[in-house]
């Protein structure tokens, strides 16, 4: 896999934002797959590009520009908003699908490089290795200062971020939760398999079980019975945990479906689970005012 990333070194400053100032690690996104999910599957869906305006993009943020991919109609606009938050591989070939999946339906999809400041995970084949080194030390107060930033880039270009949404996968599916309880101006939310409970340590403080009666946008989770990591007792406990908050709380739990069903370039993925998901979601975001008119 080509890559011609660089690696930038540099001090810490903290931001009045909470953020640190500090050298990126990510200043371009990878090409095609992760190394950890080589060699891809035969299903592998490959959307084109056609009739869109699609690619990389630069996002600032508080201390600097992060990495994204911004996916929207060849059209005036303004075009509803979906935040598309990465699996812990980061902003790989298949989260740009999903984001050019969104444009061709009407949106404006962007996912921003959330691991930029800790460290690339697109050449590292040990799960482990990415976790330990890279993903458990993304403090969640970056991650949602960085999608607040997103919004932001968006409002800036052609989309109409009263229309916001978000979708994320695994890790992203956990963000999904975390975000939805800290802006106000989403209007609804869509979790893929990210855990509700967990540890807390000083850079994730609260888990999305935690924030459930706080969440500002409604939430569908979408889950897999056969998921090793996520206990379905615990989806039971988030749905209890929600009744405390005002907002709308649906968790759909796929028999039998393991982890990352949504993964087409993956064994994990289930055809038939992932296309009933991408429907649900579509008539969630419909039913909370995200809508979009396919080009």
């Amino acid at each position: 896999m080509h890559d011609d990333r660089t690696s930038v070194g540099g001090g810490v400053e903290e931001l009045a934002s909470g953020v640190s100032r500090r050298g990126f690690a990510v200043t371009t996104l990878a090409v095609g797959f992760a190394a950890a999910v080589q060699p891809v599957s035969a299903q592998t869906i490959t959307t084109d590009d056609e009739g869109l305006e699609a690619g990389a993009v630069e996002i600032p943020t508080a201390d600097g520009k992060i990495p994204g991919y911004r996916a929207m109609p060849k059209a005036a606009g303004p075009f509803p908003v979906v935040l598309v938050v990465q699996e812990i591989f980061g902003v790989h070939e298949h989260i740009k699908d999903v984001c050019r999946r969104f444009a061709k339906l009407g949106y404006f999809a962007i996912a921003p490089e959330l691991y930029a400041r800790q460290g690339d995970v697109s050449k590292t084949t040990d799960f482990r290795e990415i976790i330990g080194k890279v993903v458990s030390k993304v403090p969640d107060k970056q991650v949602m200062s960085d999608l607040d930033a997103a919004v932001a880039f968006a409002k800036a270009s052609k989309g109409d971020v009263d229309r916001l949404a978000i979708t994320g996968f695994c890790w992203g599916g956990r963000i999904v939760w975390l975000y939805s309880a800290h802006n106000p101006n989403l209007k609804a939310g869509v979790a893929w398999y990210g855990r509700v409970v967990g540890d807390h340590d000083e850079l994730h403080p609260k888990n999305p079980i935690d924030v459930a009666g706080e969440l500002k946008a409604p939430v569908l989770g979408l889950y897999g019975s056969a998921d090793g990591g996520i206990p379905v007792a615990s989806l039971d406990q988030m749905r209890e945990a929600a009744k405390a908050g005002r907002t709308e709380v649906e968790i759909h739990v796929y028999p039998d479906a393991p982890h990352a069903f949504h993964a087409d370039y993956r064994p994990s993925y289930r055809k038939a689970e992932a296309q009933n998901g991408w429907k649900r979601l579509l008539a969630w975001f419909e039913k909370h005012g995200v809508a979009a008119t396919p080009r």
